[in-house]
């Protein structure tokens, strides 16, 4: 499997769509959480990366200022 994705003409291709994917989403997640002083949201989403699956998450249902 290594050797397959090494050889791949489309794997850079795909990292670079992936990273285009999850860089703006991830910046979003993390303003909103500091934003919202959700210290442990930050540190979760800094650190585990979830190809922005949590982070869409974040910012829909958990992001949500109380009021």
């Amino acid at each position: 499997m290594e050797t397959f994705l090494m050889e791949s003409p489309w794997a850079p291709w795909a990292i670079l769509l992936l990273i285009l994917w999850m860089l703006p989403w991830t910046g979003v997640a993390l303003w909103k959480s500091a934003r919202n002083g959700h210290k442990a949201w930050f540190i979760i989403l800094l650190l585990l990366n979830t190809m922005a699956i949590l982070e869409i998450l974040y910012i829909f249902i958990f992001g949500k200022k109380k009021k």
